[in-house]
């Protein structure tokens, strides 16, 4: 009888690895197709997609503005419908914002890349005449120099950035936008996940709860707020530094005359967005730009202003807006961002900080628990 047993368990075994084969090798023939139906997958999950991060976005600012409709004690409506109240107040407020943006920022920003795209080959026979004039044992005539004007000489930049090309962006954004049920049903699923996050977190929660253990329910509901908390805290306090950084920039540029300042603030204000590599890339550029277009003396008094702001943002705008809740080395911030800049671009320079911090606090809960297990 055992033998009959073992012969029939080792045929099951023959016969469940003979389909493994079969279907592992059917997938790979059909990969393509399987490709094909996960890609249309993806583009039909899309809007959802989107209206989970737009919700995810305006979060807390409906949390906020909802706590504040709730302790309004003179109208009773008010507090009773906080909730979709504060939805409303946050969507009319980010329709605001987008149409200042595309009506009164973008295109002063779009007229001032193509006037700078169109004229800086002017602009570097200009530079390249003054470095000419200058004596041969100058800094601007050594072979590194000359070849760093060699490299950008052989730029085509009408031909990077050009109105043809930002038409065609533009239009390529039109038709985007054109996807008019997309939007519809993006907006839709934020505005549900807003109006309805306290019963979605609470199903969350319980199907957690269902599949693991009281342990590690416990200790995937304090990470999962924790890291929550970090992510939230860090983007929406950078995007808001940055967007003072570009203010005062533009400002202190326009002041020296500087041409292209509102263009050069912002890009000094999205580069900040990336800790502190960002701002010595920015401003680096921003030098550049400044020397080819204003000159040398002016190139240094941008660089002195923009130096002495970047020092107050640091110092002093930037703990307030972002606070000391990361508490994480700049050394470790550096090497964060130069990782995440290596495997995932720009990206991943942005995201490095937070990961890094949430790792950080990983790290430093099993350093706890194991000395505590230890003693």
């Amino acid at each position: 009888m055992e033998k009959k047993t073992r012969n029939w368990t080792r045929w099951l075994s023959w016969f469940t690895f003979a389909i493994a084969v079969i279907l592992v090798y059917k997938t790979v023939d059909s990969i393509a197709q399987i490709m094909h139906w996960f890609t249309n997958l993806l583009s039909i999950l899309a809007p959802f997609a989107a209206g989970i991060l737009i919700a995810y976005i305006l979060y807390i600012p409906c949390r906020k503005v909802e706590t504040c409709y709730k302790t309004n004690k003179k109208i009773k409506f008010i507090a009773k419908k906080a909730r979709p109240l504060s939805i409303f107040t946050i969507y009319v407020i980010a329709l605001i914002l987008l149409l200042i943006l595309i009506n009164f920022i973008i295109p002063p920003l779009i007229q001032s890349v193509v006037d700078l795209a169109n004229n800086f080959s002017s602009y570097y026979e200009t530079a390249v005449t003054k470095i000419n004039e200058l004596p041969e044992d100058s800094f601007w005539k050594t072979e590194v120099v000359t070849n760093i004007i060699q490299e950008v000489q052989n730029i085509d930049f009408k031909q990077v950035i050009n109105v043809e090309a930002l038409t065609q962006y533009a239009q390529g954004a039109l038709s985007i936008a054109s996807k008019i049920f997309d939007i519809f049903v993006a907006i839709v699923v934020s505005i549900y996940i807003l109006n309805s996050r306290a019963d979605i977190v609470a199903f969350l929660k319980r199907f957690a709860g269902a599949i693991f253990n009281k342990k590690a329910y416990r200790n995937l509901d304090k990470y999962f707020h924790s890291s929550n908390e970090i992510f939230f805290h860090f983007l929406s306090s950078q995007f808001l530094d940055a967007i003072v950084v570009s203010i005062l920039t533009s400002i202190a540029m326009s002041l020296l005359g500087v041409k292209y300042a509102v263009l050069l603030g912002v890009m000094i204000g999205i580069f900040n967005l990336i800790p502190y590599v960002g701002a010595i890339i920015a401003v680096v550029i921003a030098a550049l730009i400044t020397l080819l277009t204003g000159g040398l003396a002016q190139a240094i008094w941008m660089l002195v202003v923009v130096t002495i702001l970047q020092q107050i943002d640091a110092n002093v705008i930037n703990p307030k807006i972002v606070g000391n809740s990361l508490k994480i080395s700049p050394i470790l911030v550096i090497l964060a961002v130069t990782l995440g800049g290596a495997y995932f671009g720009i990206l991943g320079m942005f995201l490095a900080v937070p990961v890094i911090a949430i790792i950080k606090v990983l790290i430093e809960d099993f350093i706890d628990y194991r000395n505590k297990v230890n003693k």
